[in-house]
C-alpha cells in the first residue's frame, strides 16, 4: 500500500511548514494549499486520505471550505482535522456541525498534531458498524435486534432513547458527536429537543451504567463521545 495523502490547508508557510515536516516524518505524503479554492481544486482533482484545514483563509474560509467539501461527492468522505487559531466554542462547534472529525486550537504541539491526525485516519479504517450489528467494546454488549444492553453478563434496563444514545456513541469509538448530531441519528432532523434534554439523558444513561457510564465522555462546550 502506498502512502496515506494529506492535505494541507494553510495559508502562513511557516505553520504549513511545520506541520508538513512533521507528518512526512511519521511517513505520510503531504500536500499543501494556501488557499481554500486551491484546497477544494485539489481535492475535486485527487481526493486525499485527511484534510488538515485552517479557518482563517483568503478568500473563503475554512468552514466554507468544509461546507463545500461534504457537498461533493468526492470530498463528502475524506476526513477533516480543523487547526485553527479561533477557539471560541461556538467555532469549535460550527466545524464539528459541518462534518469536521477533529478540531486542534493554536497555538499547538506537532506531537499532538501527528497524534490527532493518526487517530482521524485510524477511526476511518475502522468504519461504523451497521445498524443491526452487535456492538461489543470494552465489558460492554449492545444488542440492536434484541434491545438489550449487558455490563459483563449484567443486563441494564434503558428507555428507547437512552439505549439509542449509547447505540449511537459505541458505534463510532473515538469520534465527538455534538448534541445536534446525537438528536438528528434518533429521531430524525428538526426534532424538538433541546441540548439541555441530551445533557440529562446523558446523565440517566452514565447512571444506569454503573462504573461502564465512564465510557462516556464529555467534549466540553461540544458534546460526547465514547471512549476507544
Amino acid at each position: 500500500m502506498g502512502k496515506k495523502r494529506i492535505l494541507i490547508v494553510e495559508d502562513d508557510r511557516d505553520i504549513l511548514g511545520l506541520m508538513k515536516h512533521h507528518l512526512e516524518r511519521e511517513g505520510y505524503a503531504v500536500v499543501g494549499a494556501a488557499t481554500g479554492e486551491e484546497g477544494l481544486r485539489l481535492v475535486r482533482h485527487d481526493p486525499p486520505s485527511l484534510v488538515i484545514l485552517d479557518l482563517m483563509l483568503p478568500g473563503i474560509d475554512g468552514l466554507e471550505v468544509l461546507r463545500q467539501l461534504r457537498e461533493r461527492p468526492k470530498g463528502r468522505r475524506v476526513p477533516a482535522l480543523i487547526v485553527s487559531a479561533k477557539g471560541e466554542e461556538a467555532d469549535i462547534v460550527s466545524g464539528l456541525e459541518l462534518g469536521a472529525d477533529d478540531y486542534l486550537t493554536k497555538p499547538f504541539s506537532p506531537r499532538v498534531l501527528v497524534a490527532r491526525a493518526r487517530a482521524v485516519l485510524r477511526r476511518e479504517e475502522k468504519p461504523e458498524l451497521p445498524e443491526s450489528e452487535i456492538v461489543r467494546i470494552h465489558d460492554l454488549t449492545i444488542h440492536p435486534g434484541r434491545h438489550e444492553v449487558l455490563v459483563g453478563k449484567k443486563a441494564v434496563d434503558l428507555t428507547f432513547t437512552e439505549f439509542r444514545i449509547l447505540h449511537t456513541l459505541a458505534r463510532r469509538p473515538g469520534w465527538v458527536f455534538t448534541r445536534s448530531r446525537i438528536v438528528d441519528s434518533i429521531h430524525g432532523e428538526s426534532y424538538p429537543v433541546t441540548d439541555r434534554a441530551v445533557d440529562v439523558q446523558i446523565v440517566g444513561l452514565r447512571r444506569k451504567l454503573g462504573r461502564a457510564g465512564d465510557y462516556i465522555e464529555t467534549v466540553r462546550g461540544v458534546g460526547y463521545r465514547f471512549r476507544e
